[in-house]
């Protein structure tokens, strides 16, 4: 391995003192009254050697260490990794890098996380808080660490956040279905969960529901259900109530019930899920979604992040990206339905 330069190396090679280098550097030689010459001469060294600086000592004289700490359910969800990609590269532009992973909705498993990232001493965090970790969140805030939450929040916690538009997403996916003459029971598979998402989904259901007057038909799961029991209460769900459709609060288990379909040759029911999946659109027939802009939530969150780190906020940011119903061949109202009605 080459040997590491020093702000001492280049002083010695051109002559001048290590104050002169790191005023430099640091961008102070104008205010050091620093000749244009000499500076150019020292930037110019410094691109030719591949002098890069010490970030440990650079964040000790800073107070910043100019890296943020992403914390999400799961990484490996197109959805999440989508605002990740997009997290990091407007964080990169604005000088800043990320360390991001998942905490499986565990509550100490997210704990562990913040206390790490918390050492590495991040300039700031966003994260999908699993239940149970207010006090952790609290801790954060009280210290004046900048935080923003995303996908869900904590109502009693004070803090920025930027979530989708749960509600009316659910609510029309929900009328979508049953504006289906044919789809007299519409059910909705969820989680066991008092997570806002969770909960916003479910009422913008039950909106639907009474509005049409029709009956709701709910199965919650497990959130750590092991896959193959997943399937199996899904396809009860299905058989049990006879449904003709059903809205899924989650694109996993949007797959689950596929697998089911598959596993038990059931026929598919129309249905919608929550947040887009390669798979979605390789499924014959493509399977209707509510979308969220990842672009747009990886912004907001990045932005609103960057301008607390910067003390640009003068009030919290409580943003709430607007869903988008994307309609595909599995929610469908056939020309032969609507004959029907005529």
């Amino acid at each position: 391995m080459r040997k590491r330069i020093l702000i001492s190396d280049i002083a010695k090679n051109l002559g001048v003192s290590v104050t002169t280098v790191s005023f430099i550097l640091n961008g102070k030689a104008k205010e050091k009254r620093i000749s244009e010459g000499l500076t150019k001469r020292v930037l110019d060294y410094v691109k030719k050697v591949g002098y890069k600086p010490n970030q440990l000592a650079q964040s000790l004289r800073t107070g910043q260490s100019k890296i943020l700490g992403l914390i999400v359910e799961d990484i490996s969800n197109p959805f999440f990794s989508n605002v990740a990609k997009y997290i990091e590269r407007i964080a990169y532009d604005n000088g800043y890098h990320i360390i991001y992973c998942s905490m499986d909705n565990d509550e100490t498993k997210a704990r562990e996380l913040i206390q790490l990232f918390y050492d590495r001493q991040v300039d700031g965090y966003i994260i999908t808080p699993p239940e149970g970790l207010d006090d952790t969140l609290a801790n954060l805030i009280k210290n004046n660490v900048p935080l923003v939450l995303f996908d869900r929040y904590i109502p009693q916690l004070e803090t920025h956040y930027v979530v989708l538009d749960n509600f009316n997403g659910a609510f029309e996916a929900t009328k979508h279905l049953l504006e289906n003459p044919n789809n007299k029971k519409v059910g909705f598979v969820s989680l066991y969960s008092n997570q806002t998402q969770m909960r916003d989904r479910l009422e913008g259901y039950m909106k639907a529901i009474d509005d049409f007057q029709q009956q709701a038909f709910i199965k919650k799961v497990k959130i750590d259900e092991n896959e193959d029991s997943s399937i199996d209460q899904i396809h009860e769900f299905i058989n049990a109530n006879n449904l003709d459709a059903v809205l899924f609060a989650t694109n996993y288990l949007a797959i689950d019930g596929l697998k089911a379909v598959k596993k038990f040759k059931m026929k598919l029911p129309h249905m919608v899920a929550f947040d887009d999946h390669t798979l979605f659109k390789l499924y014959e027939p493509g399977i209707s979604v509510v979308t969220q802009d990842t672009s747009a939530i990886a912004n907001e969150l990045i932005h609103t992040l960057l301008n607390e780190i910067k003390g640009k906020n003068k009030e919290l940011q409580k943003i709430v990206i607007p869903s988008e119903l994307l309609v595909r061949g599995s929610s469908v109202i056939s020309e032969e339905s609507l004959e029907q009605t005529s």
